[in-house]
């Protein structure tokens, strides 16, 4: 496998032909399968291997694992993509970087499992990261070698979906393998694998024949910078967003541990809870989703929206801080599903509606994307502080802190005079 470029490269021209519903159905498995590998560590099985580690401060050790994990999915889906689109093979130029990057998150999960001391479990956590953005970064440039403009839309709500359903598959499959720990870690990458051989088997991967400049590691360091002086209105959309993710991983990367400390249930009865609540949470991020997008439109705004779903994402969080019960968790996962449905119908169009070159959106668009990584690396270190304050398991600080972040993300789309 050769990824590197002569003086001349080439790239496929822009796909005009339509997608039949069988490419579709294909791409929505191959994002099941890499998020549901990559996403039930993070939902369960890493913190129950915190506390196999640590049965007295668990919380230690995602605070070290996951951002220094999530760093490297920050680093590594703009480098893969780039060197995906310099590979040329005989089976295509997208192929090997699915199938490679997803049987080493096999081999990575398959480590993370065995893993006995912080070093080796962050080490091996890394490699997952690293190989899962390898095959993500892979399948998005296939999407955009083979679905046309005019299908976008549709394909985008196909991986939506498919991420959504693959966060609740991995918190049902907890609960059934909550007592096999090596098997809950390596049963979604074997998943994941099953998916991305059905995607390549199925879908064309053609080579590239048309010229393009050459892969040039200064060109993907570009991609990560938009002046936000310049362009002030998507200055704002950045940071607004970066608060509404890092809030709600501040506290779903110790969500478990909440259910177990804060709550007092079992490990087995936390992952059954923690399984319902995500369901509830889908149930009503599917209704705010479908039915904020069309009022948006209709109505012609966006800031009241985005605004008011990131202030009610925060009083969910809020409420959980209060929380004595289950029933209690249950009515704020509700919350903050309808709540981040409707976030994520809208904001997606606002951000669109105040791109600095919309005839030009993918560079920009990927500077948004770390508005969406960033805060995953950062949300266990912040989480581990506040957690701390107090003498310790402090969660009423950590959901308070969250609380307060997502409403910062609320008022910086007051002032954006590009849309209304």
């Amino acid at each position: 496998m050769s990824t590197e470029l002569p003086a001349r490269s080439h790239t496929p021209p822009l796909p005009t032909q339509p997608v039949r519903n069988w490419y579709l159905a294909a791409l929505g498995v191959a994002q099941f399968g890499i998020f549901v590998a990559i996403l039930s560590p993070v939902i369960v099985s890493m913190q129950l291997k915190a506390q196999e580690l640590n049965p007295d401060n668990p919380a230690s050790i995602i605070g070290t694992v996951l951002p220094i994990g999530a760093l490297g999915a920050l680093v590594g889906n703009p480098l893969f993509g780039a060197l995906s689109d310099a590979t040329k093979t005989r089976w295509g130029r997208r192929r090997p970087w699915l199938l490679g990057g997803v049987v080493a998150l096999l081999a990575g999960l398959a480590w993370v499992s065995v893993s006995t001391n912080v070093l080796t479990l962050t080490i091996a956590w890394l490699v997952c990261q690293l190989a899962s953005n390898a095959a993500s970064a892979a399948l998005v440039a296939s999407f955009a070698d083979n679905v046309p403009e005019a299908q976008r839309g549709r394909a985008s709500s196909v991986l939506a979906l498919a991420q959504n359903v693959s966060i609740l598959a991995g918190s049902y499959g907890a609960v059934l393998l909550v007592k096999n720990l090596p098997i809950l870690f390596v049963a979604p990458g074997v998943i994941g694998v099953a998916c991305i051989v059905v995607y390549v088997l199925v879908t064309p991967d053609r080579l590239p024949d048309t010229p393009v400049q050459p892969f040039s590691f200064a060109r993907i360091l570009g991609t990560f910078w938009t002046n936000p002086i310049k362009y002030p209105d998507f200055g704002l959309a950045w940071w607004s967003r970066f608060c509404m993710v890092l809030g709600a991983f501040v506290f779903t990367t110790y969500r478990l541990l909440y259910m177990q400390r804060h709550l007092g249930l079992s490990a087995a009865d936390a992952v059954v809870a923690v399984a319902n609540g995500v369901l509830l949470y889908t149930i009503t991020l599917f209704i705010g989703t479908s039915v904020a997008g069309w009022l948006s439109d209709k109505l012609r705004r966006r800031k009241i929206f985005v605004a008011g779903s990131s202030l009610v994402f925060g009083i969910g969080l809020v409420i959980l801080a209060f929380a004595d019960s289950v029933a209690v968790f249950y009515l704020a996962e509700i919350i903050m599903g309808l709540a981040f449905g409707i976030y994520a119908a809208v904001d997606t169009a606002l951000v669109i509606d105040v791109l600095p070159d919309p005839d030009k959106p993918g560079k920009d668009l990927g500077v948004m994307n770390i508005a969406n990584s960033l805060p995953q690396s950062l949300a266990p270190a912040l989480g581990l502080l506040l957690l701390g304050m107090g003498g310790g398991d402090n969660y009423p600080a950590l959901l308070w802190g969250a609380g307060i972040i997502t409403a910062i993300g609320a008022a910086l789309i007051i002032p954006i005079r590009g849309v209304r």
